[in-house]
């Protein structure tokens, strides 16, 4: 009778243990028919979707042209989810907290709309192009656009590091992961060309007022250590 308990007890265990192994983050949706593991909060399947899938076609053509894939898991993630599960403080930005799971955020946010300038403060022209290449479904101006597209930068770290791809100095890598990602956009969605490089151009006609850190030297020694927006404005 002892040696059936014990099996018994084993056995509990041993399905507890392929249960939580299967079902690791409890208060996350897990999302199928994909390759690439990923999680979403609730709520947010039909956006987590189409960044997996834009992030699974990414992959699928770098490999083409460098015969490797990174391992990676994707997080599509409210803010209350964020502060779970991430490690930069901002929501918005998308990181890795280690080397195989991306974070990337489900909704708008602070962060995002922080670089929108005063549209009467810009030239004209440029103006207009912040309207058609950032104007939402609601007609508000967002950010969302390019951010997503930033994710396909992340996973240019993912190449370079699991590859073992050797970076003399940390914004080569950096570089390295915008051409990934202005490779990809050009080449087979070149009509979000526009959400892309409006955003950089925006940016850069602001000016450098306001930012402690505009030298490569200082982006080398601050690189985990100054404002979310000046480093938004070396990217």
């Amino acid at each position: 009778m002892k040696t059936c308990k014990y099996i018994l007890i084993v056995a509990l265990i041993f399905l507890y243990y392929l249960d939580s192994k299967s079902q690791p983050y409890t208060d996350l949706n897990e999302l199928t028919g994909v390759s690439i593991k990923a999680y979403y909060s609730p709520g947010n399947e039909e956006r987590a979707r189409k960044i997996v899938e834009r992030c699974e076609r990414t992959i699928e053509y770098v490999n083409g042209l460098v015969r490797f894939k990174p391992k990676v898991s994707l997080f599509i993630l409210n803010p209350e989810h964020w502060k779970k599960y991430a490690t930069f403080p901002v929501y918005g930005m998308p990181h890795y907290p280690d080397s195989a799971r991306l974070i990337i955020a489900s909704e708008d946010n602070d962060f995002w709309k922080s670089f929108i300038p005063p549209l009467d403060q810009v030239p004209s022209d440029l103006a207009n192009q912040i309207r058609k290449a950032y104007t939402s479904g609601d007609g508000t101006l967002s950010m969302m656009a390019f951010f997503d597209l930033l994710a396909l930068h992340e996973l240019g770290h993912g190449f370079h590091e699991q590859a073992g791809l050797k970076m003399q100095r940390l914004w080569m890598q950096e570089l390295f992961c915008n051409i990934m990602l202005h490779t990809y956009i050009a080449e087979k969605e070149p009509e979000n060309l526009p959400a892309l490089e409006v955003f950089p151009e925006m940016v850069v006609a602001g000016g450098i007022t306001g930012y402690s850190f505009t030298t490569l030297a200082d982006f080398e020694k601050r690189y985990d250590n100054m404002d979310p927006k000046n480093y938004g404005w070396y990217q």
